[in-house]
């Protein structure tokens, strides 16, 4: 078949469902990307620690294992439509949880807002997927599905400009910052440890001008035997947390007005995205959309199932979706976490990596969405999961700002994944079984939740470094199962873009 004989990626009919499906991802996307520096913000407006602030993405990610299975039976009862505004309204009610939350200064309700929040991006994902797959020919499905999913980092780009640019420059906490930044190096090593004397286990070299720290980092010292803190990445980060301690303890009516006065700053953009979500209800209600109603009826949950788990292709996906999503919520999360300990950036310079690594993101998106005209998903799949676990790699072994920069350029091999493993995963199902298996895949989105908690420890225990290597391992999976389809599963079914 030549170039020009091939079927549409959207047929004329279904272009404005099309277009208004296609915002849900942006809006989903907001919500992931908003909530991903969070989890620095309360770490430091809470002070906890990061293990204890990774509850936050605990919350919103395990939303999706709970709310995906009923998602797509309340599908299979109605439709993707009714699903779809569903879900719209939980968003909101979710976004809206965060005003008792920053009232009361209570860091379990965000938590609870995060899951309500992801009860409606269940509902959305699940809809929404399977029903860009069957708005047009199965042969460019999982082209439709990657032009789909390529608006996602759109709402992602501004949900973290909105972290970097509106809400970290106004934090107290990044103003508390700042006046540190302008003590003295010896005012910092107060601040840092409480005493103005090297950190236990740090040995002074024999030329007197020069310290080795515990990790092995070497920093100036001074005649007087005091560390020029300032050349220590992370001195910074761990000077806030003892100051807040210290206003806490001693001015208690302080703390509390600075802790309230962040937390509304926080309450803010959730105000506005419900806003946002509340008139894409109304639009979608008064929307004519494609219904896809079978003439038989579905078979029973289930037969489903059991069809579903005896295909290895789809299995295999199942897991492959949840090693990415780990992966992909990990490096976005914590790249904050790497450039503010590793570099000494502040918030909101470290989030303007992080909006760097969505503009690569996006960008890799439309490109890989053209060479699937060309190339096999699968095989592509391998070879940016090799790419991933290179750059990862790179993170954790190459000095700082080097480190960060190759941390950023993971963000170009992510970009096909998601799609490409759910457009893969579905291939060759029925229209019945795709329903469900789009539940199973959205579940697996749970690995944002217990893969980023548990990066969360290893940065507390072992530091921030080391802890990449979880999402290392992760693409080590990942081509794993690219490889498996491109040297089985594909012979078996047709594969979208072949």
């Amino acid at each position: 078949m030549s170039h020009t004989e091939k079927p549409a990626i959207i047929p004329k009919q279904y272009l404005l469902p099309f277009i208004l499906t296609t915002c849900c991802f942006s809006l989903w996307g907001f919500a992931n990307d908003f909530t991903n520096p969070l989890v620095k913000v309360f770490e430091q407006v809470f002070i906890i620690t990061t293990s204890q602030a990774s509850w936050l993405q605990f919350a919103f990610y395990t939303g999706y294992f709970c709310m995906a299975i009923p998602a797509v039976m309340f599908i299979r009862k109605f439709s993707y439509k009714s699903a779809i505004m569903l879900g719209l309204a939980l968003y909101a009610a979710g976004a809206l949880i965060t005003i008792p939350a920053s009232l009361t200064a209570q860091f379990a309700l965000f938590c609870l807002a995060s899951y309500v929040i992801t009860y409606g991006l269940a509902f959305l994902e699940t809809a929404c997927n399977p029903y860009i797959l069957a708005m047009g020919p199965t042969e460019t499905a999982t082209q439709r599905l990657n032009l789909a999913q390529s608006f996602n980092p759109i709402g992602s780009l501004t949900g973290m400009a909105v972290a970097s640019l509106i809400l970290a420059p106004s934090l107290e906490v990044t103003k508390l910052r700042t006046q540190i930044e302008e003590q003295t190096p010896a005012q910092i090593q107060y601040l840092v440890t409480g005493a103005e004397t090297l950190p236990e286990g740090a040995a002074i070299d024999d030329s007197g001008e020069t310290a080795t720290l515990k990790d092995g980092e070497s920093v100036t010292v001074y005649s007087d035997g005091i560390p020029d803190f300032k050349t220590v990445s992370g001195a910074l980060g761990g000077a806030v947390p003892n100051v807040m301690k210290a206003m806490r303890a001693n001015e208690p009516d302080t703390f509390n007005t600075l802790q309230k006065t962040d937390l509304a700053n926080v309450r803010g953009p959730y105000m506005v995205i419900a806003a946002v979500v509340s008139t894409f209800f109304v639009i979608f209600a008064f929307t004519k959309m494609p219904t896809f109603k079978q003439k038989e009826k579905d078979a029973p949950f289930f037969e489903i199932t059991k069809r579903l788990l005896s295909r290895a292709r789809f299995i295999e996906g199942v897991f492959a979706q949840l090693f990415y999503v780990g992966a992909q919520i990990m490096c976005w999360t914590f790249i904050i976490h790497y450039g503010m300990e590793q570099v000494g950036l502040s918030l909101s310079e470290a989030q303007g990596y992080n909006i760097i690594a969505m503009v690569i993101f996006l960008t890799s998106r439309f490109i890989c969405t053209f060479l699937m005209r060309y190339l096999r998903p699968s095989i592509m799949l391998v070879v940016f999961a090799i790419g991933g676990f290179g750059f990862t790699v790179g993170a954790i072994y190459l000095p700082g700002q080097s480190g960060l920069i190759s941390l950023v350029m993971v963000s170009a091999c992510m970009s096909l994944m998601f799609p490409t493993i759910y457009g893969i995963a579905l291939n060759g199902l029925k229209l019945e079984e795709a329903k469900l298996g789009s539940a199973f895949l959205i579940m697996s989105i749970v690995g944002g939740a217990v893969l980023t908690k548990l990066q969360g420890g290893m940065i507390t225990d072992y530091g921030v470094r080391t802890s990449f290597w979880l999402p290392a391992c992760c693409f080590i999976m990942i081509a794993l199962y690219g490889l498996r389809c491109y040297l089985a599963h594909d012979k078996n079914y047709s594969d979208a873009a072949a």
